[in-house]
């Protein structure tokens, strides 16, 4: 199915969403027919009939989240401190110039000695050797250890050149002038050889890596405190809407408190962006234009929130002007409305998503969420998605994919369990506050019995 440019068409209000049931569209009236023939020479032609508008084309939510992927630039690496690093994936393979341990160490708390004097050793007929000082980390032991000989070691200790075991304190009475020793490891056992973790000139931190605690850790260890990292993507969220005041004031009849940028830039930052919300778009052109202009210099991508289903909406012009921008019907319920171009000098990805709470984080969830992580380099781009068995029966418009919130839990039986949070129909914040999950019924689905299986994305803070 070919796409054009325009951005109204069916809307889910023409569905029935108990049955699933498509109405029937208008039929188009027939144009009159004129017979040349019969007009007199004389006579004035008749106008040509208008142009039929053309009927707007849905797409698939694969078709428009391709686009936007394939559109998401992969911003350039740049340097940070490794504590400033958490969470990102790293730029550059990091080689190590140190080796990992630095020297041989014990493993563990004990006594340093040679393989060959405790291998005969068993609680039955214990070895006895000669404790000669105690090593702790940080500090240098004797420079060799004779046979027969022992040396007490704490985890981390140098060892004393000519031991190659530690034997552990719990195999052994803990002499401190002699010891007894129960049993013996095999050479090696408990030692920490010099470069066993990373030698010189090895990878410590390879390029791709998300950067944890434990990479930190490695990087500190090999004497990097900067690191080359995929830096998070700045995302601008906007509110458009005549209807929007900010949560200091207080609406007045007709007027709606703007929840989308705070919600918007919340799940950007759970998502891993850097991402500020600049709140409601003025109605004045001029200003309009300065303030998408001065978003498009600073953003690696801009996500608007608004109602753009009508035509002569001074924001879609806008937007127009600034660079291709096109709105569409897409095969989704809620928000079906969604709107992306890439506007300015820069080319800077813009995603419209509808001005419904319900549905813009929806709509996020579906379209924004993959584009950041992408820009991340995050190989996993989408949420994980689990096999439930529905609490109750499910109504979908036919045609549609439905994303609706719910509750999912495990099942005593195994496996899940997940109850709905109303029916889709309804645009609840407080339902969608208790939902830890989105319900997925596909297009071709117009109903899930009770105790069917759906598809359930669970929505974990950070996944």
């Amino acid at each position: 199915m070919s796409e054009n440019g325009t951005h109204g068409g069916r809307d889910t209000t023409a569905l029935d969403l108990r049955s699933g049931a498509t109405l029937d569209p208008p039929t188009s009236p027939r144009l009159p027919v004129h017979a040349t023939a019969a007009i007199d020479r004389g006579a004035a032609l008749p106008p040509p009939p208008a142009p039929e508008p053309e009927t707007p084309v849905l797409r698939t939510v694969e078709t428009h989240l391709d686009e936007i992927l394939a559109a998401v630039p992969q911003p350039e690496p740049i340097e940070l401190a490794v504590l400033d690093a958490q969470g990102l994936l790293c730029a550059e393979e990091v080689v190590s110039a140190r080796a990992l341990p630095a020297f041989d160490q014990a493993a563990l708390d004990g006594y340093a000695a040679r393989a060959e004097d405790v291998a005969a050793a068993t609680p039955d007929a214990p070895v006895e050797l000669a404790v000669v000082g105690e090593t702790v980390a940080g500090a240098a032991g004797p420079t060799a250890l004779a046979p027969g000989l022992a040396q007490k070691v704490s985890a981390g200790a140098m060892l004393p050149a000519g031991a190659d075991v530690v034997v552990p304190a719990v195999w052994t009475d803990r002499g401190v002038v002699r010891v007894q020793v129960h049993g013996g490891p095999e050479a090696g056992g408990y030692v920490r050889r010099a470069g066993d973790d990373v030698s010189p000139g090895t990878v410590a931190v390879r390029l791709g890596t998300p950067i944890g605690p434990a990479q930190i850790s490695l990087l500190a260890a090999v004497g990097r405190d900067r690191v080359q990292v995929r830096p998070r993507p700045r995302v601008a969220v906007l509110s458009a809407g005549t209807e929007l005041v900010d949560i200091t004031a207080q609406p007045t009849p007709g007027q709606v408190v703007d929840v989308n940028t705070y919600a918007l830039a919340a799940a950007a930052r759970d998502a891993g962006a850097a991402a500020y919300r600049w709140g409601i778009l003025p109605t004045e052109r001029r200003r309009l234009t300065e303030v998408l202009e001065s978003q498009l210099l600073r953003s690696d991508l801009v996500l608007i929130a608004g109602t753009f289903a009508t035509d002569g909406d001074m924001v879609q012009e806008v937007l127009a002007e600034l660079g291709p921008m096109r709105f569409r019907q897409v095969t989704m319920h809620p928000g079906p409305v969604q709107g992306f171009g890439r506007l300015g000098r820069d080319e800077v990805p813009v995603i419209c998503v509808p001005g419904e709470p319900v549905a813009a984080l929806v709509s996020f969830e579906v379209f924004v969420r993959p584009a950041i992580r992408s820009m991340l380099g995050k190989r996993q781009l989408f949420r994980r998605t689990v096999q439930a068995i529905s609490a109750e029966r499910l109504v979908s418009p036919l045609g549609y994919r439905q994303y609706l919130h719910g509750q999912v839990m495990r099942h005593p039986d195994g496996g899940y369990v997940v109850e709905p949070l109303g029916d889709g129909d309804e645009a609840m914040l407080a339902r969608m506050a208790r939902a830890n999950c989105l319900i997925v019924v596909d297009e071709d689905v117009t109903e899930v019995a009770e105790g069917g299986l759906v598809t359930v994305m669970p929505l974990l803070l950070g996944g």
